[in-house]
């Protein structure tokens, strides 16, 4: 897959991650190994086959193949990690190029794949899965809320401490708060900006609440967003927003990314 002149189109750094993946995809199928290099084919052609036009669904699939690329044990200046950790891939969301760019990805790799080229590569240093806590377990399903109740919850949620816009605004250096932050309408049109994901030292937008966030894709989904942090959680013993400085941000990533893979 071409890079070349990626950073003038939209969705410029996911295409950039994908071309990255295709470039180095020896060292990206030795980190992972045979079964989850197979689950990463299986993640980019559910990416390659969901339609374009459905935005929920192209990030949705982005985010399964995403999540699966952060358990690369990579040095830290290889190219993958660097694609996979810039703020730019962090503020942009995948677009409908997304689609055929994993299509194209997916057919480089089956194609290496089945290829081969002699017997496996030797590991890269370090290589292998770096667990992620609570991915490994089954999620406990709750309740189905029937429509009846949906008002409910809204309301519910709508009690929580919250910021409003003015003063989101001030906490964001004045700026127009990043999309990653939850944010919530009551029935007159007010925002509110549940107060958790603020730290109380400087007031800024804690780090780990935008990558899990970004994870929920709580920009498309804020109520559901808004209700993983202050329900219970089995996982993590609590609600996730009372546990912020008290489990380590890795732990509440790991919780939120496997709730993204069996969603």
């Amino acid at each position: 897959m071409s890079d070349d002149g990626a950073g003038d189109r939209p969705g410029a750094p996911v295409h950039h991650l994908l071309a990255q993946v295709g470039e180095h995809r020896e060292a990206v199928r030795a980190a992972l190994g045979e079964e989850q290099y197979a689950l990463l084919l299986a993640r980019l052609e559910a990416l390659a086959s969901t339609s374009a036009d459905d935005d929920r669904a192209v990030r949705r699939a982005f985010q399964g193949v995403r999540v699966l690329l952060t358990r690369l044990s990579l040095p830290y200046d290889h190219p993958v990690h660097r694609a996979l950790d810039s703020d730019r891939l962090a503020g942009t969301p995948p677009g409908p190029a997304t689609v055929a760019d994993a299509r194209e990805l997916a057919a480089a790799l089956t194609g290496f794949s089945a290829a081969g080229s002699g017997p496996d590569p030797d590991p890269v240093p370090g290589a292998g899965l770096d667990p992620v806590p609570g991915a490994g377990l089954d999620p406990v399903p709750g309740p189905d809320p029937g429509p009846e109740t949906v008002l409910g919850v809204h309301e519910r949620l709508l009690r929580e401490p919250a910021l409003p816009a003015d003063e989101a605004r001030a906490r964001c250096g004045g700026a127009v708060p990043p999309s990653e932050l939850i944010r919530l309408s009551d029935p007159l049109g007010r925002e509110h900006y549940p107060a958790f994901q603020f730290a109380a030292a400087d007031g800024a937008p804690h780090e780990v609440v935008l990558e899990v966030n970004r994870l929920l894709l709580a920009d498309i989904d804020p109520w559901g967003a808004a209700a993983w942090w202050l329900e219970g959680n089995t996982w993590l013993g609590g609600a996730p927003a009372s546990l912020l400085g008290h489990l380590p941000d890795r732990a509440l990533v790991g919780a939120a990314a496997a709730l993204v893979e069996e969603d």
